[in-house]
């Protein structure tokens, strides 16, 4: 992937999920691009200007298996949450996510997944912006 970096005047993070894409912030001084995207590098504390456009697939960091919903109601069919490292970040950055399209017991750690959209016309500038991520075969 090529790397376009973006001026954070020009866009920034909530605003490209409306259009379909991730930010990641990337750091001048220490190389490293992280997401969900921020103003501060926290491990040289030089502030981060610059925004780049990541790939919207990445890999299964860790995941659980709820059985209770955020309104604290019992659910039979567990939600998976999972921390997806997004690719073109630095390792280790990614972000929370639900999955979606797959049985708990299929899920693994390692596993490569794709974002599915909203459409676009449903999009509002919000994580949410994506429904869930999907297992891809490579």
């Amino acid at each position: 992937m090529e790397y376009k970096i973006i001026h954070y005047e020009d866009e920034v993070g909530l605003a490209a999920m409306k259009e379909g894409y991730i930010l990641g912030s990337y750091c001048s001084h220490c190389r490293k691009t992280v997401v969900p995207p921020r103003t501060v590098c926290e491990w040289c504390f030089h502030p981060m200007l610059d925004y780049v456009p990541l790939l919207d697939t990445g890999t299964i960091n860790t995941f659980s298996l709820c059985y209770v919903t955020w309104d604290v109601q019992r659910i039979k069919t567990p939600e998976i949450p999972a921390v997806i490292e997004i690719d073109g970040a630095s390792p280790l950055h990614g972000i929370m996510h639900k999955l979606g399209e797959i049985k708990p017991e299929q899920v693994a750690i390692g596993m490569r997944v794709q974002a599915v959209w909203k459409s676009a016309q449903d999009r509002e500038g919000a994580i949410t912006d994506i429904k869930y991520f999907k297992p891809i075969k490579e």
